[in-house]
């Protein structure tokens, strides 16, 4: 059964993180890195962003629900976790998360501007092109702050990556994403609990350009749980929104 990939944070703010993503998958590389964030909440969430402007967050709109506060945390040198206030955040008005709940297509899509740029360590993507549609088979990268055990808060809190490939019929509304090693007929790669709105990044030419967002994940075959699909929002539908709001939020976004 699919579920958003969005739970309680156990101990990521009393202690030092370790890993993330399930399946085994490797840290970031840092030109990864340097475009993800990690966001948490009053009420005990975590999620993973992306940065697309030194002041600007896109994310999950099911991680930015009304009635908590949410905040983004750095880790400085010594890896010690440092928060970052939100000032302002816009989900998108098509945004239904009784639809999401009932496993059907969202505009599962928020921004958050930030009452301060981000660190020097960090870098805004580029939104991807909307030049061609996906194809079943077209690879992607995934990136995300998630735990790499499902279940476990303490392994959670690295960036890691998982390169999977869209499989079924990908479209504008949905894209679901599989570990071609595995093909969800095991466990293998993929999303879990703390990689909502994680950035998934497919290639334009020479550079990595944000195509979508994690919304769910499952088990393998449809099961409860982690590494079979990681379900995608693309922003082919979004993409003009978020430019309009970005501009509106005081944060336009680089050409």
């Amino acid at each position: 059964m699919r579920r958003p990939a969005l739970a309680v944070l156990a101990v990521l703010l009393t202690s030092l993180p370790t890993a993330a993503m399930v399946g085994g998958a490797p840290p970031a590389a840092p030109a990864i890195a340097r475009h993800v964030v990690l966001i948490v909440g009053s009420h005990g969430t975590f999620c993973t962003g992306v940065a697309l402007a030194r002041d600007l967050v896109l994310t999950a709109a099911h991680c930015t629900l009304p009635g908590a506060e949410y905040k983004l945390m750095e880790f400085d040198t010594a890896h010690q976790p440092v928060l970052r206030d939100v000032s302002e955040i816009a989900r998108h008005p098509q945004f239904d998360l009784k639809t999401l709940l009932a496993h059907r297509a969202t505009a599962d899509v928020s921004l958050m501007r930030l009452a301060a740029p981000l660190g020097a360590a960090f870098a805004p993507a580029p939104l991807a092109l909307p030049t061609k549609a996906v194809a079943p088979g077209d690879a992607f990268t995934v990136a995300g702050y998630g735990v790499a055990v499902r279940g476990d808060g303490k392994s959670s809190g690295t960036i890691r990556t998982a390169a999977l490939v869209a499989t079924g019929h990908p479209g504008t509304l949905q894209i679901r994403l599989v570990d071609p090693a595995t093909s969800d007929e095991r466990a293998g790669l993929g999303a879990c609990t703390g990689d909502s709105g994680a950035p998934v990044f497919w290639r334009d030419g020479e550079r990595l350009s944000v195509a979508g967002v994690v919304s769910w994940s499952t088990g393998p075959k449809l099961a409860d749980g982690c590494g079979g699909l990681t379900g995608v929002t693309p922003l082919v539908r979004y993409r003009d929104w978020i430019v309009e709001t970005a501009r509106a939020l005081g944060s336009p976004l680089p050409p």
